[in-house]
């Protein structure tokens, strides 16, 4: 058990930020599954309409610390290539 008053502290705002984080998580990866569904399915008007909420997402949980900052990178920029070549072809 915690001994210092900051210790207690933290050991009461661990599960809410938890929970939040977990939001955040969820979030970011429903919305990249129903991108990655749109781009198999090649529904190119509904994948850009969806595209800018992705991508805010991601933005958010990279800003707030529940992925890093590269994993974010890596992230936009793996949907973003398949995006583009969807809509190349």
């Amino acid at each position: 058990m915690p001994i210092t008053k900051s210790a207690k502290k933290q050991l009461r705002q661990n599960p809410k930020k938890r929970i939040f984080n977990d939001a955040r998580r969820n979030t970011m990866k429903k919305l990249l599954k129903q991108a990655l569904s749109l781009i198999e399915e090649k529904k190119v008007e509904e994948l850009e309409k969806l595209l800018p909420s992705v991508y805010k997402a991601i933005d958010k949980a990279c800003k707030t610390g529940v992925i890093k900052k590269n994993t974010a990178s890596r992230k936009k920029s793996r949907i973003g290539k398949h995006a583009s070549a969807l809509t190349k072809s």
